[in-house]
């Protein structure tokens, strides 16, 4: 991508490169190779270049959050599924790409992800055939596409804070923030995630368990134009404390609740954390529209779909004696971390 070339141009037909399609595929469709180790160990090495670049005041987030990775031209790919697409409102074929990045508010790095298709073979437009080693990446990548993503993301947690990668808290969207997922996150981060407005979730408030809506009618709102509108402290279900914050929605006359494991945390700064969720919606846009995502290479096969995503996702730096700084994908497109050197990708 970074020479306006796609993978056939630039690989397959490609008669200036010390090596042949056969060797390239190879490498991708290989069942042995450990991407995800691979894009842990790169995000660890530019987490500790990045930490000593930020203050110890500024907050540093986990973000956790999926896209779709469109295949919708694709009948024979491995796995592949029908998936609801909520910027479009309709079902598309593809995968889902459950994604977790780390954030200081102004670099985003992808450090973990899962190729998600469906956990009903109804759902499933074409199933696995090829024969792997239950021992081996492919198979635990093949057993993590068909389980549900609440069950990934422990586990995804885990694997990032085992690295020595810190953060003060795990952002989530509404489709992650439920009371079960932000009781077992909260055993590891703090959590701070946006609320689903649904009757059938509840909360104990004043000793009664009551849904969002009710329990934003018994509070007492700020006056005038206030962005904040309430906040009151409740029990989910296992017990745990937490701290909702209700805030004005700019987009309509309506409003929107935060969920906070922090309960110490004053409303301003749960409403601000928040906002750096925005991150990973910045990098979906610049790996598949500049990285070509899910575009670039036109494999059937499920090992070269989550190897080309892990390269896509690594980042390009410069060589180690070479202290220009480190390139990566930001919040506002390309930039240079570092000090001197070009930007751009």
């Amino acid at each position: 991508p970074f020479v306006g070339q796609n993978f056939f141009r630039g690989i397959v037909i490609n008669q200036d490169l010390p090596f042949g399609k056969d060797a390239a595929y190879q490498l991708l469709k290989g069942t042995t190779y450990n991407w995800r180790r691979l894009l842990l160990c790169l995000g660890r090495r530019l987490f500790a270049f990045f930490n000593r670049l930020t203050s110890e005041e500024r907050e540093t987030v986990l973000i956790i959050d999926d896209s779709t990775y469109d295949r919708s031209r694709s009948k024979m790919v491995e796995l592949l599924c029908r998936v609801w697409d909520h910027s479009s409102g309709r079902f598309l074929k593809g995968f889902r790409m459950l994604t977790v990045c780390w954030s200081d508010g102004a670099s985003c790095l992808p450090l973990d992800f899962s190729l998600l298709s469906s956990a009903d073979a109804k759902k499933r437009l074409c199933d696995s055939q090829k024969p792997v080693d239950k021992r081996c990446c492919a198979h635990q990548r093949r057993t993590e596409a068909t389980a549900k993503a609440t069950e990934h993301l422990e586990n995804m947690v885990k694997r990032i804070r085992s690295a020595g990668i810190r953060a003060h808290y795990l952002l989530m969207d509404s489709w992650f923030t439920m009371p079960a997922t932000v009781t077992a996150l909260a055993k590891h981060i703090d959590v701070i995630g946006m609320v689903k407005k649904s009757p059938k979730i509840f909360y104990r408030y004043n000793g009664h368990a009551m849904d969002l809506m009710n329990i934003d009618g018994k509070l007492k709102k700020r006056r005038g134009r206030a962005k904040i509108l309430a906040s009151t402290l409740v029990r989910l279900k296992g017990g745990r404390q937490v701290k909702l914050v209700f805030v004005r929605d700019k987009r309509k006359k309506d409003w929107l609740a935060l969920l906070s494991t922090d309960t110490s945390l004053p409303d301003a700064d749960v409403v601000r954390i928040y906002g750096k969720r925005w991150d990973i919606e910045v990098f979906f846009k610049m790996a598949k529209q500049h990285l070509k995502l899910a575009k670039e290479i036109q494999c059937r096969d499920f090992d070269a779909l989550i190897a080309h995503t892990s390269i896509c996702l690594l980042y390009t730096s410069d060589a180690a004696d070479d202290r220009r700084g480190v390139v990566l994908w930001g919040g506002g497109g390309g930039c240079l971390r570092g000090g001197g050197g070009g930007g751009g990708g």
